[in-house]
């Protein structure tokens, strides 16, 4: 049986009661995941979203909302909830098959788009792209840029190539192991590997289950994949061009230290938080 009409809630207070309920089970910050979900479901921006506080909802918005919530609450990521993301200034679809893209990886982006000052028609390669986020971020800022994105997954490159259509971007895309059979040579490699060490499995956020697995952990210190990279990549640098790595705060600085025993020249650069995560390598001085 339907619910009477004076039974619905208004926005404002169905708002209230959601953002409890998120609270008490732990999931944070709830107000906003709250907001993100309602402006989705009513097809509201920020400001729609405060002027309709006094807005009854219809039962079948309620039900959309609550199975939303229903599903948020067993911790499915809200931006799988969504099916999209906001991400260096670009509008993604994400899915489960690619991990999300994240706002500490804008950085790595920024990092990018500045190793590439001065050159006008860079050719650019992304390993492990995923969603897409950092080679359409490049290629969006940086329109005479070639851009390749590889990755392992061919799921995730589906992914990648129908943001890059949704965006009218244009690169290559190629299904490849780190650098194997990727041909060319490269003015800038940049990669958000994964980099967690595998016992971070046993203590991860409910979230983190959501994400590909192989795009997560690499071996018991979380570098093994970022030390093939780093070896592969030599190879496939220009003079003067760039590897750009985004790793965890705890391992970065050994990397750095085993590629300047390798005869890199190495820079790391702090997240927005402070800490360390940003490996800059060069092979060669660069000009």
């Amino acid at each position: 049986m339907s619910a009477a009409p004076e039974s619905l809630p208004t926005l404002e207070t169905l708002q209230r009661s959601l953002t409890r309920r998120l609270e008490l089970a732990g999931i944070t910050p709830a107000g906003q995941e709250v907001r993100a979900l309602l402006m989705h479901v009513l097809k509201l921006d920020w400001s729609g979203l405060v002027l309709a506080g006094g807005r009854v909802l219809t039962l079948p918005e309620l039900e959309r909302v609550e199975a939303l919530i229903a599903r948020r609450l067993t911790r499915e990521p809200l931006q799988h909830l969504i099916g999209a993301v906001e991400w260096g200034g670009l509008q993604l679809k994400v899915t489960p098959a690619a991990l999300i893209p994240r706002p500490e990886t804008e950085t790595l982006l920024q990092l990018a788009l500045e190793a590439l000052s001065g050159r006008t028609a860079p050719a650019v390669l992304d390993v492990g792209t995923g969603s897409g986020a950092l080679a359409l971020g490049i290629k969006a800022a940086r329109p005479a840029a070639r851009v390749t994105a590889t990755d392992l997954s061919a799921e995730a490159l589906a992914l990648a190539r129908q943001n890059a259509e949704t965006l009218h971007l244009e690169m290559t895309f190629q299904e490849a192991d780190l650098l194997h059979g990727v041909p060319g040579t490269f003015d800038l490699i940049v990669s958000n590997p994964p980099y967690l060490p595998e016992a971070d499995e046993d203590t991860a956020e409910p979230e983190l289950r959501h994400d590909p697995r192989q795009a997560l952990y690499s071996g018991p210190d979380g570098l093994t994949l970022a030390r093939q990279l780093a070896q592969q990549a030599s190879a496939l640098l220009n003079p003067g061009a760039v590897l750009l790595l985004e790793l965890d705060p705890r391992n970065v600085e050994q990397l750095a230290h085993e590629l300047r025993l390798h005869g890199w020249q190495v820079r790391i650069h702090p997240d927005l938080t402070g800490r360390l995560r940003f490996l800059e390598a060069s092979s060669t001085p660069q000009p």
